[in-house]
C-alpha cells in the first residue's frame, strides 16, 4: 500500500512508520524536521516548515501523487481537519486519524467541564460525547497558543467522518506511554492518593500497532476504535507492580481537581475484533519505560 503519514517523528509516529515500512509498505512522512528520529531507509522524507501545527498546507510533490491511505498523526482541530479533507479527498483512498479518551462525556465530568453524576462502566465507541466544547482553552493565554485554544478532537472526528469520498478511521487513543513519553510514569505515580481510580494506558508501541492495523486492514474504513489495555488495572493494582516510586517524580506531588469517582476506562472489542493484539507485554513495556532491563 501507499501511505502518506503526516507527522510521524514525534512519540508515537516513528514506530507508526517503523512497522509499516517493516511490512513493505510504500511509505511517505511529511513532518517539519525538528525531531532527531532516523527514518527507515525505505521511507520517502519530505521536509517542511509547513508541516509544523496545524498542518494547513501540502507541497505539489504530495498533491500531485495519490494515496491507498494518509495516517494524520497531528490532527489536533477544526482548521486543519478541514485542510487535510479538502486536499485528499480523491487523491487518497482512506484517512485515519488518531483521536482521544476526552471526548468522551466521562472525560467532562472527571474534569469538572461537564455537570452531572460519574457515569458507570467501560467506555465504548458509541458512548455519549462532550457537549462543551475546548477542554484546554482556559489553559491557553491567548488564541496564540493554537494548541491549547483551538485543540478539540471532537471537531476534528465530526469533519473527518463527514467526507464520504474520503472514507475516515478513528482512533481514540488512551493515555501513552514509553521512552521518550511519560517515561517516569508520572500519570500512575501521580494518582496513587486515589487508589481505585482507573485510567486506560497504552503503551507506545502497541498503541502504533493499532493504528498500523487501522490504516491497513479494509473493514476499519468508517469506522470508530478505542484503542488501549484489554483490562485496565486500578491506580493501587499497577503501583503493585511498580518500583515504589519513580525517581523523577516528587512525593508532594499536586493532585488535580478531578473527581476521581469518574474513571475513563475503555472497552477495547471493537479494535481486538479486528484482529489487534498487544507485541509488547505489559511487564515488558513497563521494563522498557523505566529502563529496568
Amino acid at each position: 500500500m501507499r501511505i502518506l503519514v503526516i507527522g510521524g517523528t514525534g512519540f508515537i509516529g516513528p514506530h507508526v512508520v517503523r512497522q509499516l515500512a517493516e511490512q513493505e509498505h510504500e511509505v511517505t512522512v511529511y513532518h517539519r524536521a525538528q525531531s532527531q528520529t532516523k527514518l527507515p531507509a525505505n521511507v520517502r522524507d519530505i521536509q517542511s516548515p509547513l508541516a509544523a501545527m496545524p498542518v494547513l498546507v501540502f507541497p505539489p510533490e504530495i498533491k500531485a501523487e495519490t494515496f491507498d491511505v494518509v495516517v494524520h498523526m497531528i490532527c489536533m482541530a477544526e482548521e486543519d481537519a478541514t485542510a487535510v479533507v479538502r486536499a485528499f479527498r480523491g487523491h487518497a483512498g482512506r484517512l485515519v486519524v488518531p483521536s482521544s479518551g476526552d471526548v468522551y462525556l466521562a472525560y467532562g465530568r472527571l474534569t469538572g467541564l461537564e455537570p452531572g453524576s460519574p457515569i458507570e462502566g467501560l467506555l465504548r465507541e458509541d458512548s455519549p460525547l462532550r457537549s462543551v466544547l475546548y477542554p484546554y482553552r482556559k489553559q491557553a493565554a491567548s488564541d496564540k497558543d493554537w494548541l491549547h485554544y483551538f485543540y478539540e478532537k471532537i471537531l476534528v472526528e465530526r469533519i473527518v467522518a463527514s467526507e464520504p469520498d474520503l472514507p475516515a478511521t478513528i482512533l481514540r487513543l488512551p493515555k501513552v506511554y514509553g521512552p521518550g513519553g511519560n517515561a517516569d510514569l508520572k500519570t500512575v505515580y501521580g494518582f496513587r492518593d486515589y487508589p481505585s481510580w482507573r485510567w486506560t494506558h497504552g503503551y507506545v508501541e502497541n498503541v502504533a500497532a493499532a493504528i498500523v492495523l487501522a490504516a491497513t486492514h479494509p473493514a476499519a474504513a468508517g469506522r470508530v476504535y478505542n484503542v488501549g489495555e484489554e483490562h485496565t488495572p486500578t491506580v493501587a493494582e499497577r503501583l503493585a507492580h511498580l518500583p515504589p516510586l519513580s525517581p523523577s517524580l516528587p512525593a508532594d506531588d499536586k493532585q488535580p481537581s478531578f473527581d476521581f469517582h469518574q474513571d475513563i476506562a475503555y472497552d477495547t472489542r471493537c479494535i481486538r475484533e479486528l484482529g489487534y493484539r498487544e507485541p509488547v507485554s505489559y511487564e515488558q513495556g513497563i521494563r522498557q519505560t523505566l529502563a529496568l532491563g
